[in-house]
């Protein structure tokens, strides 16, 4: 092989290597939520929570949170959809369900996150269901049963749709629609036996993707999860002698320097130009 073509390999080798081990590709997602209520964005956390927010888009692509309910609603808590359809008529229809996702409580459950429901006593065990904390859930929710998945943020004025949705009156009908939140309905209705209807639900008539361009995470506000995921130690400052030959950038220029020396040692032996 000739020094030439050798010498080509390591410089390209060193170019490929600068460039592509301090790189961090991050993508996200943003969803619409369509309701009764009205509609907002959330923003998916795709790279940091990549199970959960590929196990939510199978739901998403499918088409199965259509004409879905939000069917529990706590004021000051949470609200909580992606269980069950309504089909023009009662009993509600359950969402179908896809394999349990494995827990990624990467984030705090802060106001405006969403995040998924669980089984109790069984952290891997997310599948269609999701809420959004309508306050400061932290405390209350960090470290419960493993932490909760939060794998977005509601963007923009969403916010206000969410808290209008939570301001419903909330009526007990059978678990689990015991905390069920309902519109143009009153308590004479419901001590009356007033049959639920569309009209009266909060329904979702769609879930659909509005922007899966790179880099949109950048917006996201979401706090790392510290109670399951301690921050490293503060390490003090300490003086820290200069490197020998001098400072360096390390990482992959430290790697093309190596090649570039190697390579003027070889070429001063053989007087070769480079091109």
């Amino acid at each position: 092989m000739s020094l030439r073509v050798i010498a080509h390999g390591l410089l390209l080798t060193a170019v490929v290597l600068t460039i592509a081990l301090p790189a961090r590709y991050s993508r996200a997602t943003v969803v619409e939520f369509q309701t009764s209520l009205g509609n907002f964005e959330v923003n998916l956390a795709d790279t940091t929570t990549p199970l959960t927010v590929t196990n939510f888009l199978q739901y998403v692509n499918n088409g199965l949170y259509t004409n879905s309910i939000i069917h529990r609603s706590v004021p000051g808590f949470v609200s909580q959809g992606g269980g069950f359809t309504y089909d023009q008529m009662l009993p509600l229809d359950t969402v179908p369900e896809f394999a349990a996702v494995a827990n990624e409580p990467e984030f705090s459950s802060l106001r405006g996150s969403i995040a998924m429901a669980k089984i109790g006593g069984n952290p891997d065990s997310a599948t269609s269901q999701w809420f959004i904390n309508l306050d400061d859930n932290s405390s209350i929710l960090d470290d419960q049963n493993g932490g909760f998945t939060v794998f977005g943020q509601v963007v923009g004025n969403g916010m206000d749709v969410v808290d209008a949705i939570a301001a419903l009156p909330v009526y007990g009908f059978t678990s689990p629609l015991n905390e069920l939140p309902l519109r143009n309905y009153t308590a004479t209705d419901f001590a009356n036996g007033v049959t639920v209807d569309d009209t009266h639900l909060v329904m979702i008539s769609a879930v659909v993707i509005t922007d899966s361009t790179a880099d949109t995470s950048a917006t996201l506000t979401l706090t790392p999860n510290t109670a399951i995921n301690p921050a490293p130690p503060v390490t003090p400052p300490v003086t820290t002698p200069p490197a020998s030959g001098g400072g360096g950038g390390g990482g992959a220029v430290g790697v093309a320097a190596i090649f570039g020396m190697i390579l003027v040692c070889a070429l001063r032996r053989r007087k070769v130009s480079l091109f």
